[in-house]
Protein backbone atom coordinates (compact mmCIF):
# COMPACT_ATOMS: atom_id res chain seq x y z
CA UNK A 1 0.00 0.00 0.00
CA UNK A 2 1.64 3.26 -1.22
CA UNK A 3 0.43 6.30 0.40
CA UNK A 4 3.44 8.51 -1.40
CA UNK A 5 2.05 11.01 -3.95
CA UNK A 6 3.50 11.19 -7.19
CA UNK A 7 5.49 13.28 -8.88
CA UNK A 8 2.99 15.10 -11.00
CA UNK A 9 0.63 15.53 -7.98
CA UNK A 10 3.11 17.23 -5.87
CA UNK A 11 3.66 19.52 -8.65
CA UNK A 12 -0.25 20.40 -8.76
CA UNK A 13 0.21 20.63 -5.51
CA UNK A 14 2.58 23.17 -5.47
CA UNK A 15 1.19 24.78 -8.51
CA UNK A 16 -1.78 25.66 -6.31
CA UNK A 17 -0.30 26.23 -3.62
CA UNK A 18 1.77 29.34 -5.37
CA UNK A 19 -1.47 30.97 -6.97
CA UNK A 20 -2.99 30.73 -3.57
CA UNK A 21 -0.17 32.53 -2.25
CA UNK A 22 0.92 35.21 -4.99
CA UNK A 23 -3.33 35.82 -6.49
CA UNK A 24 -5.47 35.36 -3.10
CA UNK A 25 -3.10 35.89 0.10
CA UNK A 26 -2.12 39.26 -0.49
CA UNK A 27 -5.90 40.14 -0.53
CA UNK A 28 -7.45 37.65 1.80
CA UNK A 29 -7.92 40.02 4.72
CA UNK A 30 -9.85 42.88 2.58
CA UNK A 31 -11.84 40.79 0.69
CA UNK A 32 -12.96 38.76 4.00
CA UNK A 33 -14.24 41.85 5.75
CA UNK A 34 -15.66 42.98 2.23
CA UNK A 35 -17.37 39.85 1.88
CA UNK A 36 -15.81 40.22 -2.15
CA UNK A 37 -16.29 37.45 -4.30
CA UNK A 38 -13.21 36.73 -6.42
CA UNK A 39 -14.46 36.62 -10.11
CA UNK A 40 -11.63 37.39 -12.04
CA UNK A 41 -9.46 34.61 -8.89
CA UNK A 42 -11.96 32.00 -10.46
CA UNK A 43 -11.43 32.53 -13.99
CA UNK A 44 -8.17 32.33 -13.88
CA UNK A 45 -8.50 29.09 -11.74
CA UNK A 46 -10.69 27.80 -14.62
CA UNK A 47 -7.83 28.88 -16.95
CA UNK A 48 -5.25 26.25 -14.80
CA UNK A 49 -8.02 23.59 -15.00
CA UNK A 50 -8.77 24.12 -11.33
CA UNK A 51 -12.77 24.16 -12.42
CA UNK A 52 -13.34 21.47 -14.30
CA UNK A 53 -10.50 19.14 -12.64
CA UNK A 54 -12.30 15.87 -12.00
CA UNK A 55 -13.93 15.49 -15.51
CA UNK A 56 -12.35 14.32 -19.12
CA UNK A 57 -10.80 16.31 -21.43
CA UNK A 58 -13.22 15.84 -24.08
CA UNK A 59 -15.36 18.28 -21.84
CA UNK A 60 -13.05 20.56 -21.49
CA UNK A 61 -11.39 19.21 -18.10
CA UNK A 62 -8.64 18.55 -16.66
CA UNK A 63 -8.60 14.75 -16.40
CA UNK A 64 -7.30 14.80 -13.13
CA UNK A 65 -8.06 12.06 -10.34
CA UNK A 66 -10.44 12.37 -7.41
CA UNK A 67 -7.21 12.23 -5.33
CA UNK A 68 -5.71 15.07 -7.25
CA UNK A 69 -8.84 17.11 -6.91
CA UNK A 70 -8.41 16.41 -2.70
CA UNK A 71 -4.87 17.97 -2.39
CA UNK A 72 -6.57 20.99 -4.88
CA UNK A 73 -9.32 21.75 -2.54
CA UNK A 74 -7.17 21.48 0.79
CA UNK A 75 -4.18 23.75 -0.95
CA UNK A 76 -6.83 26.43 -1.55
CA UNK A 77 -8.10 26.19 1.81
CA UNK A 78 -4.90 26.41 3.42
CA UNK A 79 -4.83 30.14 2.54
CA UNK A 80 -8.29 30.73 1.99
CA UNK A 81 -11.53 28.48 2.43
CA UNK A 82 -13.82 30.73 0.72
CA UNK A 83 -12.39 30.25 -2.42
CA UNK A 84 -11.66 26.75 -1.70
CA UNK A 85 -15.68 26.42 -1.06
CA UNK A 86 -16.79 28.11 -4.26
CA UNK A 87 -14.59 25.50 -6.50
CA UNK A 88 -15.87 22.47 -4.46
CA UNK A 89 -19.18 23.52 -5.10
CA UNK A 90 -18.47 24.87 -8.83
CA UNK A 91 -16.97 21.13 -9.37
CA UNK A 92 -18.56 18.40 -7.03
CA UNK A 93 -21.61 19.99 -7.28
CA UNK A 94 -23.13 21.81 -10.17
CA UNK A 95 -20.83 20.28 -13.03
CA UNK A 96 -20.74 17.22 -11.03
CA UNK A 97 -24.54 17.14 -11.22
CA UNK A 98 -24.66 17.54 -14.77
CA UNK A 99 -21.91 15.07 -16.02
CA UNK A 100 -23.14 12.17 -13.38
CA UNK A 101 -27.08 12.56 -14.65
CA UNK A 102 -27.04 14.67 -17.86
CA UNK A 103 -27.15 13.30 -21.30
CA UNK A 104 -24.22 13.77 -23.89
CA UNK A 105 -26.06 17.23 -25.55
CA UNK A 106 -26.15 18.94 -22.28
CA UNK A 107 -23.09 17.33 -21.39
CA UNK A 108 -21.28 19.09 -24.06
CA UNK A 109 -23.79 22.46 -23.95
CA UNK A 110 -22.99 23.03 -20.50
CA UNK A 111 -19.55 21.53 -19.16
CA UNK A 112 -16.94 23.18 -21.60
CA UNK A 113 -18.32 26.43 -20.25
CA UNK A 114 -18.03 25.29 -16.60
CA UNK A 115 -14.25 23.62 -16.89
CA UNK A 116 -12.95 26.90 -18.54
CA UNK A 117 -13.86 29.51 -16.21
CA UNK A 118 -16.18 31.07 -18.39
CA UNK A 119 -19.52 30.31 -16.39
CA UNK A 120 -19.55 29.60 -12.93
CA UNK A 121 -22.03 27.05 -11.61
CA UNK A 122 -24.55 26.94 -8.44
CA UNK A 123 -26.51 23.82 -7.43
CA UNK A 124 -29.75 24.79 -5.12
CA UNK A 125 -31.22 21.84 -2.93
CA UNK A 126 -31.39 23.55 0.52
CA UNK A 127 -34.79 25.57 0.87
CA UNK A 128 -35.51 27.70 4.35
CA UNK A 129 -37.53 24.54 5.37
CA UNK A 130 -35.83 22.01 4.05
CA UNK A 131 -31.98 21.55 5.56
CA UNK A 132 -30.79 17.99 6.99
CA UNK A 133 -34.41 16.96 5.54
CA UNK A 134 -33.52 17.69 1.68
CA UNK A 135 -36.60 15.50 0.92
CA UNK A 136 -39.31 17.82 2.40
CA UNK A 137 -38.66 21.10 -0.21
CA UNK A 138 -41.48 23.21 -1.39
CA UNK A 139 -40.12 24.15 -4.81
CA UNK A 140 -42.42 22.62 -7.28
CA UNK A 141 -42.23 22.24 -10.91
CA UNK A 142 -45.01 21.76 -12.39
CA UNK A 143 -45.33 20.41 -16.35
CA UNK A 144 -46.92 22.48 -18.93
CA UNK A 145 -46.80 20.78 -22.78
CA UNK A 146 -42.96 20.15 -23.33
CA UNK A 147 -41.81 22.86 -20.89
CA UNK A 148 -41.55 22.93 -16.86
CA UNK A 149 -42.74 25.90 -14.73
CA UNK A 150 -41.04 26.07 -11.34
CA UNK A 151 -41.82 28.48 -8.21
CA UNK A 152 -39.74 28.66 -5.11
CA UNK A 153 -36.92 29.90 -2.92
CA UNK A 154 -33.91 27.74 -2.28
CA UNK A 155 -30.73 29.31 0.34
CA UNK A 156 -27.48 29.50 1.60
CA UNK A 157 -26.55 28.37 -1.89
CA UNK A 158 -22.82 28.56 -2.74
CA UNK A 159 -21.89 30.69 -6.18
CA UNK A 160 -25.80 31.78 -6.35
CA UNK A 161 -25.23 35.60 -6.84
CA UNK A 162 -22.39 35.20 -10.00
CA UNK A 163 -23.58 31.94 -11.27
CA UNK A 164 -24.16 31.24 -14.75
CA UNK A 165 -26.37 28.35 -14.75
CA UNK A 166 -27.88 26.55 -11.29
CA UNK A 167 -29.11 22.84 -10.71
CA UNK A 168 -32.42 23.15 -9.22
CA UNK A 169 -34.22 20.19 -7.11
CA UNK A 170 -38.15 20.87 -7.15
CA UNK A 171 -40.65 18.59 -6.60
CA UNK A 172 -42.54 17.36 -9.18
CA UNK A 173 -44.88 14.95 -7.53
CA UNK A 174 -45.32 14.99 -3.96
CA UNK A 175 -47.07 11.71 -3.39
CA UNK A 176 -43.68 9.84 -4.43
CA UNK A 177 -41.67 11.60 -1.84
CA UNK A 178 -38.08 11.28 -2.81
CA UNK A 179 -38.89 9.45 -6.36
CA UNK A 180 -40.79 12.58 -6.96
CA UNK A 181 -37.99 15.13 -7.05
CA UNK A 182 -36.45 16.14 -10.30
CA UNK A 183 -33.24 18.02 -11.12
CA UNK A 184 -33.02 21.21 -13.59
CA UNK A 185 -30.17 22.86 -15.58
CA UNK A 186 -31.39 26.19 -15.57
CA UNK A 187 -29.41 29.38 -17.38
CA UNK A 188 -29.18 32.64 -14.86
CA UNK A 189 -30.43 34.69 -17.82
CA UNK A 190 -33.76 32.90 -17.94
CA UNK A 191 -36.58 35.23 -17.17
CA UNK A 192 -38.10 34.36 -13.33
CA UNK A 193 -34.89 32.93 -11.95
CA UNK A 194 -32.48 34.89 -9.84
CA UNK A 195 -30.22 35.63 -7.04
CA UNK A 196 -31.99 36.65 -4.00
CA UNK A 197 -30.29 37.95 -0.70
CA UNK A 198 -26.83 37.34 0.27
CA UNK A 199 -25.95 36.27 3.77
CA UNK A 200 -23.93 37.96 6.07
CA UNK A 201 -22.25 35.13 7.48
CA UNK A 202 -20.14 34.45 10.28
CA UNK A 203 -17.04 32.98 8.24
CA UNK A 204 -16.32 32.00 4.50
CA UNK A 205 -17.24 35.67 3.78
CA UNK A 206 -15.13 35.20 0.38
CA UNK A 207 -17.64 32.61 -0.79
CA UNK A 208 -21.05 33.70 -1.77
CA UNK A 209 -24.24 32.63 -0.63
CA UNK A 210 -27.51 33.98 -1.19
CA UNK A 211 -30.68 33.20 -1.96
CA UNK A 212 -31.77 31.62 -5.36
CA UNK A 213 -35.62 32.61 -6.33
CA UNK A 214 -37.68 31.02 -8.96
CA UNK A 215 -41.08 32.70 -9.92
CA UNK A 216 -43.05 31.18 -12.88
CA UNK A 217 -39.69 30.36 -14.59
CA UNK A 218 -40.12 28.35 -17.39
CA UNK A 219 -37.93 25.75 -18.42
CA UNK A 220 -38.08 23.53 -21.75
CA UNK A 221 -38.00 19.62 -21.55
CA UNK A 222 -35.16 19.36 -22.61
CA UNK A 223 -33.34 21.11 -19.55
CA UNK A 224 -34.55 17.96 -17.52
CA UNK A 225 -31.05 16.57 -15.63
CA UNK A 226 -31.61 12.93 -15.38
CA UNK A 227 -35.09 10.99 -15.21
CA UNK A 228 -37.76 12.73 -13.92
CA UNK A 229 -38.20 11.46 -10.57
CA UNK A 230 -34.86 10.76 -10.47
CA UNK A 231 -33.06 14.39 -9.10
CA UNK A 232 -33.07 13.47 -4.87
CA UNK A 233 -31.29 10.07 -5.89
CA UNK A 234 -28.74 11.46 -8.34
CA UNK A 235 -28.30 14.26 -5.83
CA UNK A 236 -27.45 11.76 -2.87
CA UNK A 237 -24.73 10.20 -5.23
CA UNK A 238 -23.65 13.90 -6.12
CA UNK A 239 -23.39 14.50 -2.32
CA UNK A 240 -20.89 11.54 -1.99
CA UNK A 241 -18.15 13.40 -3.89
CA UNK A 242 -19.39 17.04 -2.63
CA UNK A 243 -18.69 15.56 1.15
CA UNK A 244 -14.94 14.41 0.38
CA UNK A 245 -13.98 17.67 -1.23
CA UNK A 246 -15.48 19.29 1.77
CA UNK A 247 -13.62 16.81 3.99
CA UNK A 248 -10.49 18.14 2.05
CA UNK A 249 -11.44 21.77 2.81
CA UNK A 250 -11.51 21.19 6.62
CA UNK A 251 -8.18 19.39 6.40
CA UNK A 252 -6.43 22.69 4.50
CA UNK A 253 -8.58 24.96 7.37
CA UNK A 254 -6.95 22.52 10.23
CA UNK A 255 -3.34 22.52 8.60
CA UNK A 256 -3.47 26.05 7.64
CA UNK A 257 -4.13 26.89 11.74
CA UNK A 258 -1.72 24.25 12.65
CA UNK A 259 1.10 25.70 10.64
CA UNK A 260 0.29 29.28 11.89
CA UNK A 261 0.52 27.94 15.69
CA UNK A 262 3.15 26.48 15.15
CA UNK A 263 5.05 29.36 13.57
CA UNK A 264 3.68 31.45 16.26
CA UNK A 265 4.32 28.84 19.04
CA UNK A 266 8.45 29.46 17.89
CA UNK A 267 8.16 33.21 17.96
CA UNK A 268 6.28 33.68 21.03
CA UNK A 269 8.54 33.92 24.16
CA UNK A 270 7.56 33.86 27.57
CA UNK A 271 9.04 33.36 30.55
CA UNK A 272 12.15 33.88 29.39
CA UNK A 273 12.10 30.62 26.61
CA UNK A 274 10.22 29.72 23.42
CA UNK A 275 6.30 28.90 24.07
CA UNK A 276 6.98 25.66 22.01
CA UNK A 277 9.10 24.50 24.79
CA UNK A 278 6.45 24.03 27.10
CA UNK A 279 4.69 20.68 26.98
CA UNK A 280 0.91 21.97 27.22
CA UNK A 281 1.95 23.47 23.84
CA UNK A 282 3.98 20.98 22.43
CA UNK A 283 0.86 18.24 23.39
CA UNK A 284 -1.38 20.73 21.28
CA UNK A 285 0.56 20.99 18.43
CA UNK A 286 1.40 17.23 18.58
CA UNK A 287 -2.45 16.11 18.76
CA UNK A 288 -3.11 18.88 15.63
CA UNK A 289 -0.71 17.61 13.97
CA UNK A 290 -1.95 13.65 14.35
CA UNK A 291 -5.07 13.88 13.46
CA UNK A 292 -4.76 16.21 10.39
CA UNK A 293 -2.48 13.38 9.30
CA UNK A 294 -5.68 10.47 9.93
CA UNK A 295 -8.02 13.17 8.34
CA UNK A 296 -6.24 13.46 4.82
CA UNK A 297 -5.79 9.72 4.90
CA UNK A 298 -9.46 9.63 5.09
CA UNK A 299 -10.19 11.69 2.75
CA UNK A 300 -7.84 9.90 0.53
CA UNK A 301 -9.01 6.97 1.20
CA UNK A 302 -12.54 7.69 0.27
CA UNK A 303 -11.29 9.81 -3.26
CA UNK A 304 -9.23 6.59 -3.86
CA UNK A 305 -12.47 4.37 -3.67
CA UNK A 306 -14.21 7.06 -6.06
CA UNK A 307 -11.64 6.64 -8.27
CA UNK A 308 -11.94 2.96 -8.39
CA UNK A 309 -15.61 3.31 -9.01
CA UNK A 310 -16.69 1.75 -6.26
CA UNK A 311 -19.59 3.65 -4.38
CA UNK A 312 -18.57 5.95 -1.69
CA UNK A 313 -21.39 6.91 0.85
CA UNK A 314 -20.25 5.48 4.36
CA UNK A 315 -16.37 6.76 3.54
CA UNK A 316 -17.44 10.08 2.33
CA UNK A 317 -19.45 10.26 5.70
CA UNK A 318 -16.35 9.28 7.76
CA UNK A 319 -13.98 11.50 5.71
CA UNK A 320 -16.56 14.64 6.29
CA UNK A 321 -17.57 14.30 9.66
CA UNK A 322 -14.02 13.28 10.80
CA UNK A 323 -12.19 15.77 9.23
CA UNK A 324 -14.77 18.84 9.68
CA UNK A 325 -14.52 18.23 13.38
CA UNK A 326 -10.75 18.11 13.37
CA UNK A 327 -10.61 21.24 11.56
CA UNK A 328 -13.29 22.76 14.67
CA UNK A 329 -10.34 21.09 17.22
CA UNK A 330 -7.67 22.08 15.51
CA UNK A 331 -8.55 25.87 15.07
CA UNK A 332 -9.64 26.24 18.83
CA UNK A 333 -6.15 25.07 19.25
CA UNK A 334 -4.67 27.40 17.40
CA UNK A 335 -6.37 30.30 18.70
CA UNK A 336 -5.53 28.93 22.11
CA UNK A 337 -2.16 28.88 21.21
CA UNK A 338 -2.17 32.13 20.23
CA UNK A 339 -3.52 33.81 23.34
CA UNK A 340 -5.08 36.91 23.22
CA UNK A 341 -3.48 37.72 19.40
CA UNK A 342 -5.73 34.65 18.39
CA UNK A 343 -8.64 36.88 18.99
CA UNK A 344 -6.91 40.17 16.60
CA UNK A 345 -7.54 39.56 12.92
CA UNK A 346 -4.03 40.39 12.19
CA UNK A 347 -3.44 37.15 13.01
CA UNK A 348 -5.02 34.62 10.88
CA UNK A 349 -6.27 32.14 13.94
CA UNK A 350 -9.00 33.80 14.76
CA UNK A 351 -10.22 33.43 10.76
CA UNK A 352 -9.71 29.81 10.60
CA UNK A 353 -11.85 29.66 13.67
CA UNK A 354 -14.64 31.58 12.41
CA UNK A 355 -14.62 30.08 8.91
CA UNK A 356 -14.10 26.04 10.21
CA UNK A 357 -17.57 25.48 11.44
CA UNK A 358 -19.09 25.94 8.12
CA UNK A 359 -17.81 22.26 7.60
CA UNK A 360 -19.75 20.71 10.09
CA UNK A 361 -22.78 21.90 8.30
CA UNK A 362 -22.58 22.19 5.07
CA UNK A 363 -23.35 19.62 2.78
CA UNK A 364 -25.02 17.17 5.62
CA UNK A 365 -24.32 18.34 9.30
CA UNK A 366 -22.55 16.32 11.28
CA UNK A 367 -25.11 14.45 12.93
CA UNK A 368 -26.49 13.63 9.23
CA UNK A 369 -22.90 12.02 8.73
CA UNK A 370 -22.93 9.90 11.26
CA UNK A 371 -26.99 8.53 10.99
CA UNK A 372 -25.24 7.90 7.75
CA UNK A 373 -22.21 5.81 8.78
CA UNK A 374 -24.64 4.10 11.50
CA UNK A 375 -27.23 2.91 8.85
CA UNK A 376 -24.13 1.44 6.65
CA UNK A 377 -22.29 -0.63 9.88
CA UNK A 378 -25.72 -1.79 11.15
CA UNK A 379 -26.82 -2.99 7.86
CA UNK A 380 -29.87 -0.63 7.85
Amino acid sequence: MDFSLTDEQDQIKQMVRDFAEAEIKPNVMEWDEAQHFPVDVMRKLGELGMLGAIFPEKYGGAGLSYVDYVNIIEELAVVESGVALAVAAHNSLCAGHIYLAGNEEQRQRYLPKLTSGEWIGCWALTEPSSGSDASGMHTIAVQDGDTWVLNGTKNFITNATHANVAVVLAVTDRADKKHGITAFAIEMDRDGIRPGKKENKLGMRMSDTAELVLEDCRVPAENVLGKVGYGFIDSMKVLDGGRISIGALAVGIARGAYEAARSYAKQRTAFGQSIAGFQAIQFMLADMATEIEAARLLCYRAAALKDAGDRTTTWSAMAKLYASEVAVRASDKGVQIHGGYGFIKEYPAEKYYRDVKLCTIGEGTSEIQRMVIARAILAM
